[in-house]
Protein backbone atom coordinates (compact mmCIF):
# COMPACT_ATOMS: atom_id res chain seq x y z
CA UNK A 1 0.00 0.00 0.00
CA UNK A 2 2.90 2.40 0.65
CA UNK A 3 3.90 2.23 -3.04
CA UNK A 4 0.63 3.91 -4.03
CA UNK A 5 0.69 7.53 -5.13
CA UNK A 6 -0.96 9.90 -2.63
CA UNK A 7 -3.78 10.67 -5.10
CA UNK A 8 -4.51 6.97 -5.58
CA UNK A 9 -4.34 6.36 -1.85
CA UNK A 10 -6.80 9.21 -1.26
CA UNK A 11 -9.21 7.87 -3.87
CA UNK A 12 -9.03 4.36 -2.40
CA UNK A 13 -9.67 5.71 1.10
CA UNK A 14 -12.61 7.83 -0.09
CA UNK A 15 -14.08 4.76 -1.81
CA UNK A 16 -13.81 2.80 1.47
CA UNK A 17 -15.58 5.57 3.39
CA UNK A 18 -18.35 5.88 0.81
CA UNK A 19 -18.79 2.10 0.95
CA UNK A 20 -19.44 2.25 4.70
CA UNK A 21 -16.01 2.13 6.37
CA UNK A 22 -16.35 5.35 8.39
CA UNK A 23 -13.22 4.46 10.37
CA UNK A 24 -11.13 4.97 7.22
CA UNK A 25 -11.78 8.70 7.58
CA UNK A 26 -9.15 8.67 10.34
CA UNK A 27 -6.58 7.97 7.60
CA UNK A 28 -7.68 11.11 5.72
CA UNK A 29 -7.45 13.14 8.92
CA UNK A 30 -4.01 11.79 9.75
CA UNK A 31 -2.78 12.51 6.23
CA UNK A 32 -4.08 16.09 6.04
CA UNK A 33 -4.42 17.51 9.55
CA UNK A 34 -0.92 18.99 9.93
CA UNK A 35 -0.83 20.27 6.33
CA UNK A 36 -4.24 21.92 6.57
CA UNK A 37 -3.42 23.41 9.96
CA UNK A 38 -0.18 24.93 8.64
CA UNK A 39 -2.05 26.31 5.61
CA UNK A 40 -4.89 27.81 7.66
CA UNK A 41 -2.55 29.36 10.25
CA UNK A 42 -0.80 31.26 7.45
CA UNK A 43 -4.15 32.47 6.16
CA UNK A 44 -5.65 33.67 9.42
CA UNK A 45 -2.72 34.05 11.87
CA UNK A 46 -4.60 32.61 14.82
CA UNK A 47 -3.73 29.14 16.06
CA UNK A 48 -6.91 28.54 18.08
CA UNK A 49 -9.14 29.64 15.22
CA UNK A 50 -7.05 27.55 12.81
CA UNK A 51 -7.74 24.48 14.95
CA UNK A 52 -11.48 25.18 14.69
CA UNK A 53 -11.26 25.81 10.94
CA UNK A 54 -9.43 22.53 10.34
CA UNK A 55 -12.00 20.61 12.38
CA UNK A 56 -14.82 22.33 10.49
CA UNK A 57 -13.04 21.42 7.25
CA UNK A 58 -12.94 17.74 8.17
CA UNK A 59 -16.60 17.78 9.21
CA UNK A 60 -17.69 19.51 6.02
CA UNK A 61 -15.53 17.22 3.86
CA UNK A 62 -17.00 14.13 5.53
CA UNK A 63 -20.55 15.41 5.14
CA UNK A 64 -19.97 16.16 1.46
CA UNK A 65 -17.81 13.16 0.56
CA UNK A 66 -20.53 11.75 -1.70
CA UNK A 67 -20.17 14.90 -3.83
CA UNK A 68 -16.43 14.50 -4.34
CA UNK A 69 -15.64 14.06 -8.03
CA UNK A 70 -12.96 11.36 -8.35
CA UNK A 71 -11.72 12.92 -11.59
CA UNK A 72 -10.06 15.61 -9.50
CA UNK A 73 -7.45 15.45 -6.76
CA UNK A 74 -8.84 14.92 -3.28
CA UNK A 75 -6.09 17.17 -1.89
CA UNK A 76 -7.27 20.12 -4.01
CA UNK A 77 -10.86 19.47 -2.94
CA UNK A 78 -10.10 19.41 0.80
CA UNK A 79 -7.77 22.42 0.56
CA UNK A 80 -10.59 24.31 -1.16
CA UNK A 81 -12.92 23.48 1.71
CA UNK A 82 -10.24 24.67 4.16
CA UNK A 83 -9.80 27.85 2.13
CA UNK A 84 -13.54 28.57 2.24
CA UNK A 85 -13.77 27.85 5.97
CA UNK A 86 -10.74 30.07 6.63
CA UNK A 87 -12.24 32.93 4.62
CA UNK A 88 -15.47 32.57 6.62
CA UNK A 89 -13.42 32.78 9.83
CA UNK A 90 -11.61 35.85 8.53
CA UNK A 91 -14.93 37.56 7.85
CA UNK A 92 -16.00 36.80 11.41
CA UNK A 93 -12.74 38.04 12.92
CA UNK A 94 -12.67 41.19 10.72
CA UNK A 95 -9.07 41.96 11.62
CA UNK A 96 -7.46 40.94 8.33
CA UNK A 97 -8.03 43.37 5.49
CA UNK A 98 -6.77 43.53 1.93
CA UNK A 99 -4.30 46.34 1.30
CA UNK A 100 -4.45 48.33 -1.88
CA UNK A 101 -1.45 46.90 -3.71
CA UNK A 102 -1.45 49.76 -6.20
CA UNK A 103 -0.18 51.98 -3.36
CA UNK A 104 2.90 49.78 -2.93
CA UNK A 105 5.96 50.48 -5.06
CA UNK A 106 6.81 48.12 -7.90
CA UNK A 107 10.30 46.88 -7.11
CA UNK A 108 12.78 44.72 -8.93
CA UNK A 109 15.27 42.46 -7.24
CA UNK A 110 18.39 40.61 -8.18
CA UNK A 111 18.12 37.52 -5.98
CA UNK A 112 15.30 35.02 -6.25
CA UNK A 113 12.99 34.69 -3.29
CA UNK A 114 13.36 30.93 -3.65
CA UNK A 115 17.03 31.24 -2.65
CA UNK A 116 16.11 33.41 0.31
CA UNK A 117 13.45 30.98 1.50
CA UNK A 118 15.73 27.94 1.16
CA UNK A 119 18.23 29.30 3.64
CA UNK A 120 17.26 27.76 6.96
CA UNK A 121 18.69 30.62 9.04
CA UNK A 122 16.37 33.15 7.38
CA UNK A 123 13.29 30.99 7.03
CA UNK A 124 11.61 32.20 10.23
CA UNK A 125 12.23 35.86 9.49
CA UNK A 126 10.95 35.49 5.93
CA UNK A 127 7.80 33.82 7.26
CA UNK A 128 7.34 36.78 9.59
CA UNK A 129 7.49 39.05 6.54
CA UNK A 130 4.59 37.11 5.03
CA UNK A 131 2.29 38.85 7.51
CA UNK A 132 2.76 42.05 5.52
CA UNK A 133 1.36 40.53 2.34
CA UNK A 134 -2.22 40.80 1.19
CA UNK A 135 -4.01 37.53 2.06
CA UNK A 136 -4.31 36.27 -1.53
CA UNK A 137 -0.57 36.72 -2.10
CA UNK A 138 0.32 35.15 1.25
CA UNK A 139 -1.87 32.21 0.34
CA UNK A 140 -0.20 31.69 -3.06
CA UNK A 141 3.27 31.80 -1.46
CA UNK A 142 2.10 29.33 1.19
CA UNK A 143 0.67 26.84 -1.31
CA UNK A 144 3.46 26.99 -3.90
CA UNK A 145 6.55 27.24 -1.69
CA UNK A 146 5.57 25.72 1.65
CA UNK A 147 3.01 23.13 0.51
CA UNK A 148 4.94 22.50 -2.74
CA UNK A 149 1.84 22.51 -4.93
CA UNK A 150 1.78 23.02 -8.68
CA UNK A 151 0.03 26.02 -10.24
CA UNK A 152 -2.83 23.78 -11.44
CA UNK A 153 -3.47 22.52 -7.90
CA UNK A 154 -3.42 26.06 -6.50
CA UNK A 155 -5.73 27.10 -9.33
CA UNK A 156 -8.21 24.40 -8.30
CA UNK A 157 -8.08 25.46 -4.67
CA UNK A 158 -8.46 29.20 -5.25
CA UNK A 159 -10.81 28.90 -8.26
CA UNK A 160 -8.74 31.20 -10.45
CA UNK A 161 -6.91 30.39 -13.70
CA UNK A 162 -3.38 28.98 -13.44
CA UNK A 163 -2.11 32.06 -15.30
CA UNK A 164 -3.51 34.23 -12.49
CA UNK A 165 -1.60 32.12 -9.98
CA UNK A 166 1.59 32.92 -11.90
CA UNK A 167 0.82 36.65 -11.87
CA UNK A 168 -0.07 36.63 -8.16
CA UNK A 169 3.07 34.67 -7.34
CA UNK A 170 5.24 37.12 -9.26
CA UNK A 171 3.64 40.08 -7.47
CA UNK A 172 3.86 38.28 -4.12
CA UNK A 173 7.59 37.62 -4.53
CA UNK A 174 8.26 41.27 -5.38
CA UNK A 175 6.20 42.51 -2.46
CA UNK A 176 7.71 39.96 -0.08
CA UNK A 177 11.20 41.03 -1.12
CA UNK A 178 10.30 44.67 -0.43
CA UNK A 179 8.79 43.85 2.98
CA UNK A 180 11.81 41.75 3.95
CA UNK A 181 14.15 44.57 2.94
CA UNK A 182 12.13 47.08 4.97
CA UNK A 183 12.35 44.77 8.00
CA UNK A 184 16.09 44.33 7.53
CA UNK A 185 15.96 40.69 6.52
CA UNK A 186 18.94 40.24 4.23
CA UNK A 187 21.05 37.38 2.94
Amino acid sequence: MSSQRPDDLDKATVAKIINGDADAYADIMARYEAKLHRYVVYLIHNNATANDVVQDTFIKAYQNLQGFNGKYKFSSWIYRIAHNEAMNAVKKMRHITDDDINELPDVTYSQGIEELMDEEALRGRVRACLNGLEPKYREVIQLVYFERMKYEEVSDILHVPASTIGVWLSRAKKLLKEICQQKGVRR
